[in-house]
């Protein structure tokens, strides 16, 4: 890859991200539409997913999952958006996640607090006796 085009990809991450933070569906809808790659990383190694999830952004999670996003890529610590979801308390992003299939046996890399740890066991050591019960009913660890 020529250094031009990986300042575009770099810069078109960037504003991909910015949309999907501000949770603007419509940009996000017009993006996708023009070839937006779902599974761009942001300079954490994020993805648009990930950023939706960690924002508690349903509509734009429900959004990239149907336009084929990646459930079960890590980024820094070995953070899945479904772990990202559970960790900020989106209980209703996380049941989305676990609904289309996310990996339930991912485990957290070095994250201090979450290393080792699978979502259902981060449900738990943070009170979410609920979703913890969501995931292990869903098959999780």
């Amino acid at each position: 890859m020529n250094v031009h085009r990986a300042a575009e990809e770099v810069t078109s991450a960037e504003g991909w991200h910015q949309a999907t933070s501000a949770g603007n569906f419509e940009m996000l809808t017009r993006r996708l539409a023009g070839g937006q790659r779902t599974d761009a990383r942001d300079g954490y190694g994020q993805t648009a997913l990930m950023v939706a999830a960690r924002l508690g952004h349903c509509a734009a999670v429900e959004l990239l999952i149907t336009h084929g996003a990646s459930l079960d890529m890590t980024a820094k610590y070995g953070l899945s958006a479904l772990m990202l979801a559970v960790i900020n308390r989106h209980a209703s992003v996380a049941r989305q996640l676990v609904a289309a299939g996310a990996d339930l046996s991912i485990r957290g890399t070095g994250a201090p607090g979450f290393a080792g740890k699978t979502a259902r066991a981060i449900a738990e050591d943070s009170g979410q006796p609920d979703l913890a019960a969501a995931i292990a009913a869903a098959g999780g660890p």
